[in-house]
């Protein structure tokens, strides 16, 4: 197989808050080190984020530069970890080439300063950003119930582009684990960054004998 250009390499950005579901973005930022057609991922985490990735996950960088290795297992040569206050980052501006973002999990303060227009933090800005690029933003929020406010959030931010991803896992795939669980949700949030898995669970339709594609 031909190796492919480096221009027609991915790049995109992952953020994580401080809502629950570290899992959900461990597993992401594993496949998306893996996949072949993406060559780099620019993480931001929140203050939240880090509490998040410490309680639910064990993990803790004494020094942060060397988180994205940890989130992964092994050695990330595709994660960049950007400071959350650094406002002045690459994906800060919309002249700098991303793909898409996605933010998971997106807690609802910050879903609330996104459908706001607040560019406080570098994950707002990047979000802004994203959403004004007309760039694909998705936003796996996490959170029950909603309240209001968190409704009208969710539309206003529909509205303006992004897409509303919450994490609500699905079962008609039979999943045999909390592992398959969590593939299954993020192999669709990737489907809509145009990644595709090849494991990801398709609906045959019951006269098709539901055939699992895995």
């Amino acid at each position: 197989m031909t190796p492919r250009g480096q221009a027609d390499l991915r790049t995109l950005t992952v953020a994580v808050t401080g809502a629950s579901g570290a899992i959900f973005a461990q597993k992401i930022l594993r496949i998306l080190e893996a996949d072949r057609r993406v060559g780099r991922v620019h993480l931001v985490v929140s203050q939240g984020g880090f509490l998040l990735l410490k309680h639910e996950l064990g993990i803790v960088a004494n020094e942060r530069k060397k988180l994205p290795s940890l989130i992964t297992d092994g050695r990330s040569r595709k994660i960049e970890l950007l400071e959350n206050d650094n406002v002045g980052a690459s994906i800060a501006s919309g002249s700098y080439p991303v793909q898409g973002m996605v933010i998971v999990p997106c807690s609802m303060g910050t879903l609330g300063a996104i459908a706001h227009g607040a560019a406080e933090t570098l994950i707002q800005r990047a979000a802004d950003v994203t959403l004004k690029e007309r760039r694909p933003l998705i936003l796996a929020v996490r959170d029950t119930p909603f309240s209001r406010i968190h409704l009208e959030n969710m539309l206003r931010c529909q509205e303006a582009g992004a897409i509303i991803f919450p994490i609500i896992p699905s079962f008609y795939h039979r999943p045999k684990n909390i592992d398959e669980l969590v593939s299954q949700y993020v192999f669709r949030v990737l489907a809509h960054l145009g990644l595709p898995q090849e494991k990801q669970y398709q609906w045959r339709g019951e006269l098709a004998g539901n055939r699992r594609r895995r």
